[in-house]
């Protein structure tokens, strides 16, 4: 009961609190500076972290800051909840995520990932959307900025078997960029598609920046190995640590209540 309404308290503030912001700030925003428009952003994740530890129980320790390089980068991120998407803005530079078109048609946070440079990728057309999204890092890296992608593409279940899409390796191959990977555990805490919020703490480690210019199955071996090995460790600790199990085989259900996503 006790997490229940935790949860039910921080779902209702945290979307309070990104409303709440894109209005605030809306008269002004696009007419603010660059810096300050960062300022902006990295306060409202800033404020996330800060409603996720005291109103749900949830800590966030990012490990491996030291990895990230000071220019241009390629950082790839496993995706398991919507924690990923703003915990490591404030560690970032001017990051630019690479994110659904979708997204951008939400009325203010489009607009939003719009003035700030986001990335956006039609999924619907296969090859020239990767060739939109390689013309769009070209422009962002040109500006000394940092990619942000999700190599799986969309938010998958603790456990579940990984399934990297070609995006990754399009961008590495054609901006010639080291690739730092990064190891979460995030969905066992805040679970995709659900309500609750598990009270612990959310591990992430960011790994040693692969190099560029390797061969693809190298590069991706050396990618998925990192990220998934060290993802699977850190849920291995959560588990023993709070006790909450991913999905693991195929067919298993999602201990939060759906089917395993595989």
């Amino acid at each position: 009961m006790i997490m229940f309404l935790r949860s039910l308290a921080f779902n209702g503030l945290f979307y309070l609190n990104l409303v709440a912001q894109l209005l605030f700030y809306s008269p002004v925003f696009f007419f603010v500076s660059e810096a300050t428009g960062w300022w902006i952003v990295k306060n409202w994740a800033r404020s996330n972290l800060w409603l996720l530890e005291h109103v749900a129980g949830i800590r966030a320790d990012i490990r491996g800051k030291e990895n990230l390089p000071a220019g241009p980068a390629i950082i790839a991120a496993k995706h398991q909840s919507v924690w990923d998407v703003f915990a490591f803005l404030p560690d970032l530079d001017r990051p630019t995520f690479i994110l659904k078109k979708e997204l951008m048609a939400i009325p203010f946070f489009g607009w939003y990932a719009r003035r700030m440079g986001m990335i956006p990728v039609d999924r619907a057309r296969r090859g020239g959307a990767v060739a939109s999204m390689i013309e769009g890092a070209e422009k962002a890296v040109a500006e000394g900025r940092q990619i942000v992608i999700f190599p799986e593409g969309t938010r998958t279940a603790p456990g579940a078997a990984p399934d990297y899409r070609q995006g990754v390796f399009r961008l590495y191959e054609a901006l010639g960029l080291p690739v730092v990977p990064v190891a979460l555990n995030s969905g066992l805490y805040w679970p995709r598609r659900k309500f609750v919020r598990r009270p612990g703490t959310i591990r992430a480690d960011i790994l040693a920046p692969v190099p560029p210019h390797l061969p693809r199955g190298e590069f991706l071996d050396r990618l998925r190995g990192g990220i998934e090995e060290r993802s699977t460790d850190l849920l291995a600790e959560a588990s023993a640590r709070d006790g909450y199990v991913p999905a693991v085989d195929a067919g298993e259900p999602d201990p939060y209540g759906g089917p395993a996503r595989h």
